[in-house]
Formats: structure tokens, C-alpha cells, sequence
């Protein structure tokens, strides 16, 4: 076996389980699907990813985990409505339009472009949404 056929996961810290868990439930629809001590693991169609109970934190400088949709704009009206806090980025020569960036070139292999947003969960950890642009 190979590193390229293994299936890979998303490991988030948490400082506070319980109220990471609730986060995900109410603000991404998000419900674990196995729960240990000190961890939740989250299925979603094309990947997992966990949170973990951990007395460290990341910075939250850098894009930890991102969710490819169809439509960033619906997706964010509705986080938003959710209560979903937006970032606001200042990434020179790439211009921020109603909280979304548009990344020309953005593997390729994706189409056109790419276009982002971002935002924290409960725990600081920098969460992204991205579209394929063709």
C-alpha cells in the first residue's frame, strides 16, 4: 500500500468538546458520526474529519480545512443565517467581494479558478469554503 490510496482525515484541536459539538450542530447542520473521549468524528460525502479534546490550539493563521461547494454565495446566506461569522482578508492583488476572494489559476485541475471565504468555529480553528470556477 501506498500513501496515495490511503484515505485521508482532518484532525481540528478542540478546547472544549461540548461546546465544539454544539457548534457544528447549529452552525453547519454537522451531527458526529462516532463519538469517543476526547473525540467526534464527522462524515461528510467526500471526506472526514475529527476534533479532537486538546490543551493546545491552533494559531488559526492558515486555512485548517475547507469545503468544496457548487454555490459559495447559498452556502454562505446560509451559515450566515446561521450565525456564521465571515472573514475579512486583505491578500494583496487578489481583491475580497462581499467576504469572497477569486483565486485565478487555483489548480488548474479544478477548472478556471477557484473562489473563497472563510471563518472560525468555537475553537479558532480557520475554516474555508471554496468553488470551482470553470
Amino acid at each position: 500500500m501506498s500513501l496515495a490510496d490511503a484515505r485521508v482525515e482532518t484532525r481540528l484541536p478542540a478546547q472544549d468538546l461540548d461546546r465544539a459539538r454544539q457548534w457544528y450542530t447549529e452552525k453547519l447542520g454537522l451531527v458526529p458520526a462516532e463519538e469517543r473521549d476526547g473525540g467526534l468524528r464527522y462524515v461528510c460525502a467526500a471526506g472526514v474529519f475529527c476534533l479532537f479534546a486538546s490543551t493546545g490550539s491552533s494559531d488559526g493563521t492558515f486555512t485548517q480545512m475547507a469545503f468544496g461547494v457548487d454555490d459559495i454565495e447559498a452556502e454562505m446566506a446560509e451559515l450566515h443565517s446561521r450565525g456564521v461569522v465571515f472573514e475579512e482578508y486583505g491578500i494583496p492583488g487578489l481583491p475580497m467581494v462581499n467576504g469572497i476572494v477569486d483565486i485565478p489559476d487555483n489548480y488548474p485541475s479544478k477548472g478556471r479558478g477557484e473562489r473563497g471565504a472563510w471563518f472560525r468555529d468555537s475553537e479558532g480553528n480557520l475554516l474555508g469554503l471554496g468553488q470551482a470556477t470553470s
